[in-house]
């Protein structure tokens, strides 16, 4: 399994994008969780994408069309 972000390295991504803003202190770790549930939604989509081509991998193209 993958090395998950520490909350600071979160939080420095999220000042960079966004300096102005003001945050509440447990902001970081909800717009981790949102990416962690789009990153599960787009495996499970490019994974149907490749059941329908009948096709053992997962490649770049079955990602580009459940991105679509």
């Amino acid at each position: 399994m993958a090395r998950l972000y520490s909350r600071s390295t979160v939080k420095k991504i999220i000042k960079a994008h966004n300096p102005r803003s003001s945050l509440s202190k447990s902001v970081d770790v909800m717009i981790y969780l949102d990416y962690l549930l789009f990153l599960q939604r787009l495996a499970r989509e490019a994974d149907a994408e490749v059941m329908q081509t009948k096709g053992k991998l997962m490649q770049s193209h079955h990602l580009q069309k459940a991105v679509e």
